[in-house]
């Protein structure tokens, strides 16, 4: 059994063939999908593949960092109003992102900080995205540190140091396709992290693994992620699946 815990299948990429999609990865063992939120345009979108899929397709709710905007106090209040309407599987994708637009910077803090204080409230995991700002992501995680704080880096693509400072907070590794790129360099920092810190992912539509990389990514291809850690690791893949599995349910319940 596998878990995708980072698919955005609620997506107009998948309009067209997610039953299809859902039946091809659960051919390859994949039985859960975990659904991170982008903003509040999605959430419809997002919680009615849930209701359509239930006990596979499950929902988080956060605000991306790339959404952080003009309209961010009202994009965080939508955020808030659902936690308290209902139990979500996680805060997420939270966090901080410098790649595309610097211009919110301090507005990107403000709502990552406040989304893991409702993480704390509400005793929920925390799914945390960064993009050119681990060093600043990690210090915003340092603050919170002894707090009770759990969750997934989702994309994991840093350094070795990178993932010890990481893991020293209580947080696990998402592992995706990034791990099956020849010059990414991930494969060498991964090599010596134990298994009992790593997660799966896809990330799908995005960051589709070698022998798909640049096309539509999709979790059935999880296999390719396997198949690399395993290499890596010099295991099995039953013993990726079995461990990166009793991760997940770790941070999300079984």
């Amino acid at each position: 059994m596998l878990i995708d815990t980072h698919c955005h299948l609620y997506l107009d990429d998948f309009k067209e063939d997610i039953s299809a999609l859902l039946e091809r990865a659960q051919k390859e063992g994949v039985q859960r999908f975990y659904l991170p939120a982008i903003s509040s345009n999605e959430t419809n979108a997002l919680l009615q593949l849930e209701e359509d899929y239930p006990g596979k397709c499950i929902a988080m709710m956060g605000l991306h960092p790339c959404y952080v905007k003009e309209d961010h106090q009202q994009q965080l209040q939508h955020v808030e109003q659902w936690l308290q309407k209902r139990k979500f599987a996680a805060i997420g994708e939270i966090g901080l992102d410098f790649y595309w637009d610097k211009t919110f910077i301090p507005q990107q803090y403000e709502a990552f900080q406040t989304q893991i204080n409702w993480a704390l409230k509400y005793q929920l995991p925390v799914v945390i995205h960064t993009r050119n700002a681990m060093p600043e992501t990690i210090d915003v995680l340092t603050t919170n540190k002894g707090k009770g704080l759990k969750g997934i880096l989702h994309c994991f693509s840093g350094s070795y140091k990178d993932a010890r400072a990481i893991i020293d907070l209580g947080l696990y590794l998402g592992i995706g396709g990034v791990i099956t790129y020849k010059n990414a360099g991930l494969a060498e920092t991964i090599r010596d992290i134990p298994l009992e810190h790593l997660v799966l992912e896809t990330d799908a539509p995005y960051l589709s693994p070698v022998p798909f990389r640049g096309k539509r990514n999709e979790s059935s291809y999880l296999k390719y992620i396997v198949a690399k850690l395993a290499e890596i690791k010099n295991v099995t893949i039953e013993e990726i699946a079995d461990i990166t599995t009793k991760n997940a349910e770790k941070i999300f319940g079984g």
